[in-house]
């Protein structure tokens, strides 16, 4: 057993010299009867506990928790290269700050893990897995924990917002602590609440820029430079109160006075500027009106606090500058070239290398082979990364034309407005981010893009559900989204071969915005069409059909031999779902066609004479049903005169928990064997929407209806 941690006999925050002697005497008995491979950690059960640490003491913590990390996370995976490196930092704001009273904000949240551990959540067995702890903030789990959203840059319009509110409720001696990366400030969102934040010189708003160059990849563009070129200060006169009030005193005294005293006050304050930027180009923050402390040593927690601390006397808006590593104390994080372990899946702990042979080949994968021999081909065709060149596949095409791929930081906004441009001047941009960041970039590719008719693909990747990382993860919005735009065309791939097909089709199209989306993970296998009808529609099975009687007249305006009770509509990867549903529709003696419409907007003429031709419609898709593709092909039956009942099968329209794929697809019951159930209820007529009846049946009724 270690020796218990020193003593430090120091008063606690609001308590006598008597009572916090006491409090910590009863700790240190505590503490020391503990027998824990976790050492110090075991002893934090919440953050008030690290203030009778000694400087010798958090620097084993610090040790324990990087032990923790690699050893929980290696079991689980998640978000080790971030975590690793802000240990120190997330030790000293909980060390000068009050959480919960101090409301601590994360930006993006996966680098929270440590924030857990000081919270008292030491089960990490189950991270990202399904009923277990979040990879990001949840307020399910502490009331420490307060932005869930894991979209980067918004943390600072938190603050501005959380800062306003305790000022109006009386209570603006609360502080707001936002941990936002360098990545992050790539966002212009970001400058936005600093522009509002910045306003008002009474708030208690410390933002500390977590400033490791990297967000996924090395940060990019001017911010990154600016951030670079400063150089170590900590200037405690220049940021305390007093000094601020002398300052203006002494400012509006001389503006007050004779020509002489003007001339005095702007010849002093040029004179200041100008050392101030020459020793510490801090320049930029301080010119928008916050006050810059650092940079300071992200890994040395005595400076990270005297930094906070400082910060936190001069009770206005400060930015701490905290330079750390990602991984930092663990060799094979900090040897990964690629993104330093941001995020691993299993491994072994002691070389970092995968515990599993990798799997089968990725939808990621496909993508970034294709669009780099399109790339070769086609000297117009550019590429658009926010900050995620090699999450999202557009590293090879980056290596073979370095000059035609843009990475313009985590600014989606911006990057779809680029591209509306790059597209009047004449080249081909694809833009290729996660789906579910499609979201921020709406009004874009609305107003900009499709508005001009400007010919710029999306490509969308983990589309759908992603599983671990949650809700904000979870690609589920995408396709409801673009059913609102004109001219729109939307393709779901099935396959890898659906992809390049599609893919290859989308940069042919020069008169209107295209997407192509796509899941997350191993690519599943190829599934082949019996047939390809006129306007591209695959055919993937027919099942059972011929059975019925009076058929005839609608088999043959769907171009069929025979009519069949279920169409159902596959999109993108329910494939197989799809062909398992309807192969347990023929043990019930249903018939059915598999259609998978490779383009699912437009909504393609065969897709709406098939309907015609079935019983019932049956859409499966793996984005939100409201207002998704099922709902889309509803709108265009009934205005083409078709009436045949339809039933969308998708992702309801809530936030899901993470879990793996599978877990949340049977969760929201998104499985063949509860799809087929429910569509053998509605071919009988025992659950709505009913089938059409077969010739001589009698048509189902829901009862009688309620008296208004």
């Amino acid at each position: 057993m270690r020796p218990g941690p020193s003593l430090r006999l120091l008063p606690l925050r609001g308590k006598s010299a008597g009572e916090g002697c006491r409090e910590a005497l009863e700790w240190f008995v505590h503490v020391s009867s503990k027998e824990s491979p976790l050492g110090i950690l075991e002893s934090v059960e919440g953050p008030r506990d690290l203030a009778r640490l000694s400087a010798e003491d958090l620097a084993e913590l610090a040790g324990e928790i990087r032990e923790f990390l690699i050893r929980n996370v290696a079991q689980t995976g998640g978000h080790l290269g971030p975590n690793l490196g802000v240990v120190e930092l997330t030790l000293a704001i909980h060390r000068v700050f009050d959480s919960p009273r101090d409301s601590i904000v994360f930006d993006t949240g996966h680098q929270s893990y440590v924030h857990k551990l000081l919270t008292g959540r030491k089960d990490f067995s189950s991270l990202r897995k399904e009923g277990g702890l979040s990879g990001y903030p949840s307020r399910a789990e502490s009331e420490h924990d307060i932005v869930e959203s894991s979209h980067a840059s918004s943390s600072l319009s938190w603050a501005d917002g959380i800062s306003r509110a305790r000022q109006l409720t009386g209570e603006g001696d609360r502080y707001t602590v936002v941990v936002i990366g360098d990545g992050a400030l790539t966002g212009g969102m970001a400058w936005e609440a600093i522009n509002n934040i910045a306003a008002d010189k009474r708030r208690r708003v410390v933002i500390v820029v977590n400033d490791n160059g990297r967000s996924y990849a090395p940060t990019v563009g001017g911010i990154a430079d600016h951030l670079a070129s400063l150089r170590p200060t900590i200037d405690r006169v220049r940021t305390a109160p007093a000094y601020e009030s002398l300052l203006e005193l002494a400012k509006r005294r001389l503006k007050e006075g004779g020509p002489v005293a003007q001339l005095v006050y702007k010849s002093l304050h040029a004179t200041k500027k100008g050392i101030k930027d020459w020793w510490a180009p801090q320049g930029m923050f301080e010119d928008l009106g916050l006050k810059y402390v650092g940079p300071v040593d992200g890994h040395d927690e005595r400076a990270l606090e005297e930094a906070l601390a400082t910060a936190k006397n001069y009770a206005g808006p400060v930015i701490v500058h905290a330079l750390t590593e990602k991984g930092h104390g663990y060799a094979p994080a900090r040897n990964h070239e690629a993104d330093q372990f941001h995020a691993v899946g299993v491994i072994d702990p002691e070389t970092g290398e995968p515990a599993e042979p990798g799997g089968g080949t990725s939808w990621t994968s496909v993508f970034a082979d294709e669009i780099a021999a399109i790339a070769d081909e086609r000297e117009d065709v550019v590429g658009i990364t926010g900050a995620m060149l090699i999450p999202v596949g557009l590293h090879k095409f980056a290596a073979r034309h370095p000059d035609r791929v843009f990475d313009v930081g985590i600014a989606e906004q911006h990057a779809v407005a680029s591209a509306a441009g790059l597209a009047f001047g004449g080249l081909h941009p694809v833009v290729a981010v996660y789906a579910t960041f499609l979201n921020r970039a709406y009004d874009q590719l609305l107003m900009d893009v499709a508005l001009h008719r400007a010919g710029v693909t999306l490509v969308l990747d983990r589309a759908g559900v992603t599983g671990p990382d949650g809700a904000s993860h979870h690609g589920q919005w995408d396709m409801a989204l673009v059913q609102s735009i004109p001219g729109l065309h939307l393709a779901a791939p099935r396959d890898a071969t659906r992809l390049r097909e599609e893919l290859r089709e989308a940069v042919a199209v020069d008169d209107a915005p295209t997407v192509v989306r796509f899941s997350k993970g191993t690519v599943g296998p190829e599934t082949e069409a019996i047939e390809r009808l006129a306007d591209g529609v695959d055919v993937l099975a027919r099942v059972g059909q011929g059975t019925h009687d009076g058929d005839e007249g609608a088999a043959g305006a769907a171009g069929t031999a025979d009519a069949a009770d279920v169409l159902l509509v596959s999109v993108g990867a329910m494939s197989e779902t799809a062909l398992e549903v309807s192969r347990r529709l023929a043990q019930q003696g249903i018939s059915s066609t598999v259609v998978d419409p490779r383009w699912v907007l437009p909504v393609p003429h065969s897709v709406i004479r098939l309907a015609a031709a079935h019983r019932i419609v049956v859409c499966l898709e793996d984005g939100v049903r409201t207002g998704g593709v099922g709902s889309r092909i509803r709108q265009e039956m009934r205005a083409a005169g078709v009436d045949t009942a339809l039933n969308e099968v998708g992702l309801p329209a809530e936030f899901l928990d993470h879990g793996t794929r599978g877990q949340v697809l049977e969760r929201v019951g998104l499985t063949p064997r509860q799809i087929a159930h429910d569509i053998v209820a509605q071919v009988l007529g025992t659950k709505v929407p009913f089938a059409r009846p077969l010739p001589g049946q009698p048509a189902p009724t829901t009862g009688s209806l309620p008296q208004l």
